[in-house]
Parts: structure tokens; sequence; C-alpha cells
């Protein structure tokens, strides 16, 4: 079974170079089916693995809880209060 479109898609499949317009619920072959670039065009496909499956158990990266504290900003170098100085004028 292929993947089932979510919304119409009109596309020149490089082969016949016909203006194909496919229609929501239509289920393309590969070949155009792989002209569709806009991952938004398809259906969710319900057997798709989510973040709860366990195959993907122990594959993602760790992410901090929304309970942990942000880390502390390190101290910045203190800065030398800038100081001004004025040119003497010459005397004449």
């Amino acid at each position: 079974m292929g993947r089932r479109l979510a919304t119409a898609v009109h596309l020149e499949p490089p082969e016949t170079h016909e203006l194909l317009i496919l229609q929501p619920g239509d289920e393309p072959d590969e070949v155009v089916a792989a002209a569709i670039t806009n991952p938004d065009a398809w259906e969710e496909d319900p057997e798709a693995l989510t973040l709860d499956d366990p195959a993907l158990i122990g594959e993602q990266p760790p992410t901090p809880a929304f309970d942990d504290p942000e880390p502390e900003p390190t101290p910045a170098a203190e800065a030398k209060p800038r100081t001004r100085t004025r040119k003497q004028a010459d005397e004449k």
C-alpha cells in the first residue's frame, strides 16, 4: 500500500512532462511519489514511528527536563572603569 495524499498536488513528472493533478486521498505510484517533495502534501502515516515507540528508546539524545533550572551564567570578567584624560592646553 502506497502513501496517500492529504492535499491536491500539481506536478510534471520528468518522464512524461505531462501535467498531473492528483487529488487528496490518491495513492500515486513510486515514481510520481518521488517527485512530490513537500512533506505536508502527505497524510500522516498511522503506522509511522512516534517518539514513544520502543524502537526509538535509547536512540534519542537526552533533553533537559522542564523542572531543571537553567544553568547559571558564567561571571564575566570585571571591566576596569574607564577614565578620561584631558590634554593640557599649550601655554603661550
